[in-house]
């Protein structure tokens, strides 16, 4: 009798398991957040956008509508200047007090290097998820949480090029391993009873799509519905966008929008993935007091330094399409970089450059914010040979938007996308000359860059080919590098530039050219 009474529990269990009714999980999420606690104004707008204390509000309303998770994609706590000057430590404040589930570790995680990340990482009240970075304590690979509807796995992933893309030095000794197997293992060891997996990820949006077809769709597709909320790559996704049994959202930046999205799922399968963007104004009275307290208290300590006037601009200096084109903040950026070091020419990955300045008065605030990154400048003499094969490289990833797309001084170039990586510039001169792969020339860069960051080998085959070459403390040093300042970061040449030449007025001037 006991053992009929076992079987009849047991039957009545799986069958209540296999014919679920659907449930609904709703997932909250933020990515490319950069510091930006306060509003921001773009330039050539009126309008102001996002807010931490405006999100927050927003934020709570909806949980009080529907609980769920709140997420945030990486890229969070380097950037503005209100979360450089303590190296994070503010952000992480704010996540907290927004009550965050699980963040993902974003390449810039990686800018303060590792042990100020591994500290931001103890202060953090929620797990810090890299699932394919091995080598990092503190991190962890999942995260479970159970909700009215049933158990979600969060799995983080982060771009496996971190090593290029935050200066090599913050991650040696780290090793990134490729996301798409890493979640295929991940998913495969989630915990049994898992109704939604959700793949938080750092990797972009066009590899978002590209691995919700791997994992989705055709014969090696996974049994599980599976989100993917992506950053990186700053898209605004309106939608979920459906493909197989997965769905892919992300948010902007800079906490512009707060997504939304409710996932319908039932034995498996995903039946609905509904989503939104909300974005965020920064109405009079619409701000949370405790979050806007968070702000105001580290606004106050960086306000004395930030308010200075820095110098004035008669145009609006435009950062948009620095990975493309030829930009006007570029050329300012560059020509300081040039006339700084005394090189023939200057090369800087657009990447470099974070955000426009508006016409007129310009602060320190916004020289931090336009250019955050601890970097120096370095000058290289180097063949003509591989400084064509650096402008090669410079527009090999143009499609995707990637941060290597140079921004020059000195030099021009005509290049054509269409053609295959590697055959891409047409011409280039300098000094009016075309540029002989057999002559030498002095380059100007950033340090990051001539370690390799981004990709650009060529800087460090000219810097190591001399006799002398040597590094000490992760220093590069070379006969060869007719330049070396490491005492001056890149945005306290620009602020003592402009204090000496305001105001300026950069232009576009067919520096770089597309063949279409």
């Amino acid at each position: 009798m006991k053992t009929f009474i076992l079987g009849l529990v047991l039957l009545l269990s799986v069958s209540s398991t296999s014919f679920a009714a659907p449930v609904t999980f709703r997932i909250y999420h933020i990515n490319d957040f950069h510091g930006f606690a306060n509003p921001t104004q773009p330039p050539g707008t009126k309008d102001r956008q996002g807010g931490a204390a405006w999100l927050a509000t927003r934020l709570k309303e909806l949980r009080a509508e529907q609980p769920g998770i709140f997420l945030a994609a990486g890229d969070m706590i380097q950037g503005d200047t209100w979360t450089n000057f303590s190296q994070g430590y503010s952000t992480i404040a704010l996540l907290n007090q927004l009550q965050v589930d699980a963040m993902v570790t974003g390449n810039h995680e990686y800018d303060f290097g590792q042990d100020v990340l591994k500290q931001r990482i103890r202060e953090a009240r929620f797990p810090v998820l890299a699932a394919n970075v091995m080598g990092l304590p503190g991190v962890t690979s999942q995260a479970s949480f159970n909700l009215p509807g049933g158990k979600v796995a969060v799995i983080g992933l982060v771009t496996d090029d971190v090593p290029q893309s935050s200066h090599p030095r913050n991650t040696k000794g780290l090793t990134f391993a490729p996301p798409l197997p890493t979640a295929r293992d991940q998913i495969r060891a989630r915990e049994k009873n898992t109704r939604l997996v959700v793949l938080l990820t750092h990797i972009g949006h066009e590899q978002d799509l590209a691995l919700a077809g791997n994992l989705c769709t055709g014969p090696d597709a996974l049994d599980a519905p599976i989100l993917i909320v992506g950053g990186h790559s700053h898209t605004v996704v309106p939608t979920p966008v459906r493909i197989g049994n997965c769905a892919v959202v992300q948010a902007g930046d800079h906490g512009r929008f707060l997504g939304v999205v409710d996932m319908t799922v039932d034995q498996g399968k995903l039946l609905a993935a509904t989503g939104r963007l909300e974005e965020i104004v920064p109405t009079p009275g619409g701000a949370d007091p405790a979050t806007a307290a968070v702000v105001e208290r580290y606004n106050a300590q960086v306000d004395i330094v930030l308010n200075q006037k820095a110098g004035t601009t008669e145009v609006d200096l435009i950062q948009e399409g620095a990975r493309q084109q030829e930009t006007n903040l570029g050329n300012l950026v560059a020509d300081i970089v040039r006339r700084t070091t005394g090189a023939q020419a200057a090369l800087i990955n657009g990447g470099s450059l974070r955000t426009g300045l508006a016409k007129g008065e310009i602060t320190f605030r916004q020289i931090y914010a336009a250019l955050p990154f601890n970097t120096y400048l370095v000058a290289v003499r180097m063949s003509g040979q591989l400084l064509l094969q650096t402008l090669e490289h410079g527009v090999s990833g143009v499609e995707r938007g990637e941060g290597r797309f140079p921004q020059v001084s000195g030099l021009t170039f005509t290049f054509d996308r269409r053609k295959p990586v590697g055959q891409r510039i047409i011409s280039a001169t300098l000094g009016g000359q075309p540029i002989d792969p057999l002559q030498e020339y002095t380059v100007a860069t950033l340090d990051f860059m001539a370690a390799g960051g981004d990709g650009y080998t060529a800087f460090a085959q000219a810097i190591k080919s001399a006799g002398d070459y040597a590094e000490t403390g992760g220093a590069m040093r070379s006969s060869r590098l007719v330049y070396n300042d490491p005492g001056g970061f890149l945005r306290d040449v620009v602020l003592d530039a402009l204090a000496k030449g305001s105001p300026v007025a950069p232009a576009v001037e067919g520096r770089i050219i597309e063949i279409k």
